[in-house]
């Protein structure tokens, strides 16, 4: 058996605890990692909500990402990885436990110069991050990069990409410590989304020609400031709700005026399932594969000492399994700068 994040009923962090569940075992072509550290995502207070159930066939225990060592093999593993590897892993769910169980084509090394809680700050912010700028977005050398949520997981690693692009990253925030964070990221400029309009800001800081890209978590409450800020042919992507998707006016007409594209990604919903159920789909087969090849040899050797640029993941705070609760709270309430890390417990 092994201790997990869980919850037995949907509402709020209070409703989490630490339960001993039934240990997995790996299955064809998957590997068994022992889990160190898993981090925090937006997704796991939805699920926790109820509002966001894992896709089919996957475990139902919180956590998108992971860090650990290899304890595993599964029939079927081609040979890639061994017992004791350092590893860490994009997950459909699960993380959040002592175990876990990871196709063996969603694994990387762990950086060898980091800890492995640095590590599991990697996996679903910067793996989403590289998604929207170069699978869905096809970001161009010198182009603009609007990135609400600047602060963020996701955000500070677009901040990073931008740049490794040798494009213009652009922020939002809500406070000026978080801007200043943003800034050290090496954000171009950032806009305080609480206290000015940042449309007008971002017009101004491009001299009126917008933003090519946005990456957009936030949706509804965004899409006339967003739309005043697009440049010419400039592509949308939402990848989050958080002020919800009801939108009330001329969106289409506004979009079309500018010949804007609007694209949607949500990377969890790319499961293993999907490719029995959608057979004729071949391309889901080895999205998340493809995509976590991509990254392991485009961006993956930058986390290495003495890169040029280095890249680096943000931890936030650290906090023990037992305090699941708390971890939640803080993301709640937007407390955190980067990512907030769930440490699992020593087995003695």
């Amino acid at each position: 058996k092994m201790l997990a994040a869980y919850f037995d009923c949907p509402g709020g962090p209070e409703n989490l605890y630490v339960k001993e569940v039934m240990k997995p075992h790996p299955g064809e072509g998957e590997v068994l990692v022992k889990v160190s550290a898993s981090a925090l995502n937006r997704a796991d207070l939805l699920q926790r909500r109820g509002k966001y159930p894992p896709p089919k066939g996957a475990s139902d225990i919180l956590g998108l990402e992971a860090a650990g060592s290899v304890a595993g093999l599964g029939p079927g593993c081609k040979g890639q990885w061994k017992i004791g590897d350092a590893v860490m892993a994009l997950l459909s769910g699960g993380g959040q436990a002592e175990y876990v169980t990871v196709p063996e084509g969603c694994l990387m090394p762990a950086p060898n110069d980091m800890t492995l809680i640095q590590a599991a700050a990697i996996p679903e912010a910067w793996l989403t991050a590289f998604q929207l700028l170069h699978f869905v977005g096809k970001i161009q050398k010198g182009e603009r990069v609007l990135i609400h949520a600047g602060a963020s997981g996701v955000g500070m690693a677009a901040i990073q990409l931008v740049k490794l692009a040798n494009a213009i990253p652009i922020v939002t925030a809500g406070t000026q410590e978080k801007l200043k964070a943003t800034a050290n990221a090496g954000a171009a400029a950032g806009f305080d989304y609480k206290n000015e309009d940042f449309s007008e800001k971002v017009l101004a800081f491009t001299q009126g020609s917008g933003v090519d890209i946005i990456l957009d978590c936030v949706g509804g409450s965004y899409w006339e400031k967003n739309l005043n800020c697009l440049s010419t042919d400039g592509r949308w992507i939402i990848y989050g709700l958080l002020s919800g998707g009801y939108v009330n006016g001329d969106l289409l007409a506004r979009l079309l005026s500018k010949r804007g594209t609007i694209h949607t990604s949500l990377l969890r919903s790319r499961d293993k399932e999907a490719k029995i159920i959608f057979k004729t789909l071949l391309f889901f087969l080895q999205y998340k594969e493809k995509l976590v090849k991509a990254f392991t040899e485009n961006v993956l050797p930058y986390f290495a000492r003495g890169a040029s640029p280095r890249l680096q993941p943000f931890v936030d705070s650290v906090y023990p399994l037992h305090e699941i609760a708390e971890a939640h709270r803080a993301m709640e309430e937007n407390r955190n700068i980067g990512k907030i890390v769930i440490e699992m417990p020593v087995s003695t």
